[in-house]
């Protein structure tokens, strides 16, 4: 008979924060698969557990899956870990779980610590219906890109971010989703847990001159449906932009996607002036 691919979550930084069921099947499983072998042996030597462990992780995981798929339809139980949380949640893993279930394996969950819903939990922001967008783009224009289609986005929106790219993700937020409230979470569970809540532009005079270490989430307020930008405010806007040389229909284009505003009336209040 085919043995079983167990998905299990692991803690995200403090090794408390792992099910009794977890350190189970993590003794009795044949196999372990893991992002970092030397992450998860931190892990496993805590509380004493000495299965093998095997390497599987984004690099490796198109070689990788399909043996390990061969070995569980031998009748080896294997379980897939990641450096923390769960499993093919931004972290390797999708590919193994395809293979597995297209073979009619038995793929079982083991629930457990979980960035997203951990941070999300206390953030202070709308819970009852949100997006998880994964990492931003490392890159200006695709990262805009993808903050521009979410303008209009009314749930709560959660995404991960690297340390050296905090300050510039966050002028894109203000800039193009507008002066949101977010919540930026680094090293949850961990020794220097922090939680940085506040206006985007706040948050961006906050941490001007700080170096940003450790993991990432931000949490971002969902769109209020229409632009509570102050007509004022618009014109003011308008007024030095174009003292700055630059087009009307430039600055319809740029204003809308900073206030989620129509671009025919700001083209509109630029023409009157």
């Amino acid at each position: 008979m085919a043995g079983i691919l167990y998905v299990v979550a692991t803690p995200i930084g403090n090794l408390e924060d792992v099910t009794l069921r977890a350190l189970r099947v993590l003794k009795e499983v044949d196999l372990i698969a893991a992002e970092d072998t030397r992450h998860t042996q931190k892990l496993l030597g805590h509380y004493d557990i000495r299965t093998p462990l095997t390497s599987y992780h984004e690099h490796n995981e198109r070689t990788k899956a399909r043996p390990l798929v061969e070995r569980i339809l031998q009748g080896q139980n294997i379980a897939l870990v990641t450096d923390a949380g769960v499993p093919a949640i931004s972290d390797p893993g999708y590919r193994i779980v395809v293979e597995a279930i297209s073979a009619g394996i038995q793929v079982t969950p083991i629930p457990g610590p979980s960035a997203l819903t951990a941070i999300l939990s206390v953030s202070g922001l709308p819970t009852d219906r949100f997006i998880f967008e994964g990492f931003l783009p490392a890159k200006k224009k695709q990262r805009r890109d993808r903050l521009a289609a979410l303008r209009g986005e009314m749930r709560t929106i959660v995404c991960f971010e690297a340390p050296h790219r905090l300050l510039e993700s966050l002028r894109d937020i203000h800039e193009l989703l507008g002066d949101r409230e977010v919540v930026v979470a680094r090293e949850v569970s961990k020794v220097y847990e922090e939680f940085l809540r506040g206006l985007a532009g706040e948050l961006i005079d906050k941490l001007a001159g700080r170096e940003i270490r450790g993991e990432l989430t931000l949490v971002i307020k969902g769109s209020a449906g229409e632009s509570s930008v102050p007509e004022d405010r618009l014109k003011d806007d308008i007024r030095r932009l174009k003292q700055e040389g630059m087009r009307v229909k430039e600055i319809a284009e740029l204003l809308g996607e900073r206030y989620g505003y129509s671009k025919k009336e700001i083209y509109r209040l630029a023409l009157e002036r």
